[in-house]
């Protein structure tokens, strides 16, 4: 036998190792986002802990800290995947009704699941907690801003806004009630105050 072949023989599959170790380690991941979301559907933000997150997908409480610093880290995570597929941006050609499409989607994941209980919490979290603020503009608030940026934007290149238009306050306009809704639970967030407040606003940016 040839040296290099005896190497080969005795030599243990490093990149094969590896390979399973990210297998496991992906099933691992999924299984505590899944044992999130289904923890915080049965029993809402203030019911869920790591401990029970833990314990509904298999693994220890270390294996939980080794990927997220605290309990909101794991839920923001699940929720961003949840909303972001939920929510895909609608381009209809015409920037009413893009906005409309995915300001009435949002109201409806927020106001009829277990989203907008889990969001309402991590909000109150943040107030006290710099680090889940950081999170949660990053993870939750960023992504749909840039969103409605990207309809805005188009409707100005088409012509349908004011080429003036303050992005970032328009985008505050829009978004701010859909939160402070979902907060005070007043009145109901659902698709119709969605489309009533783009019919509302719209007067006041078109070009």
């Amino acid at each position: 036998m040839a040296p290099d072949d005896l190497y080969n023989e005795t030599q243990p599959d490093v990149s094969q190792k590896a390979a399973d170790c990210r297998r496991r380690s992906e099933r691992c991941h999924q299984a505590i986002l899944t044992a999130a979301a289904e923890l915080l559907e049965e029993k809402g933000y203030g019911g869920v802990s790591v401990e029970a997150i833990a314990s509904r997908a298999g693994v220890g409480k270390q294996t939980i800290y080794r990927w997220w610093a605290c309990k909101a880290s794991v839920v923001m995570e699940a929720y961003a995947k949840q909303v972001n597929q939920n929510l895909p941006l609608p381009d209809t050609g015409c920037v009413k009704t893009d906005l409309g499409d995915m300001l009435g989607q949002l109201a409806v994941v927020l106001g009829t699941t277990s989203a907008g209980s889990a969001l309402a919490g991590l909000i109150a979290e943040a107030q006290t907690d710099p680090h889940v603020a950081q999170e949660f503009r990053h993870q939750m608030i960023a992504c749909r801003r840039a969103a409605a940026q990207t309809l805005l934007q188009r409707g100005i290149d088409r012509g349908e806004l004011r080429p003036d238009l303050d992005l970032d306050l328009a985008i505050d306009a829009l978004c701010g009630p859909i939160w402070y809704r979902l907060l005070l639970r007043h009145t109901p967030l659902d698709r119709e105050f969605a489309i009533a407040l783009i019919d509302q606003l719209m007067a006041g940016i078109t070009a």
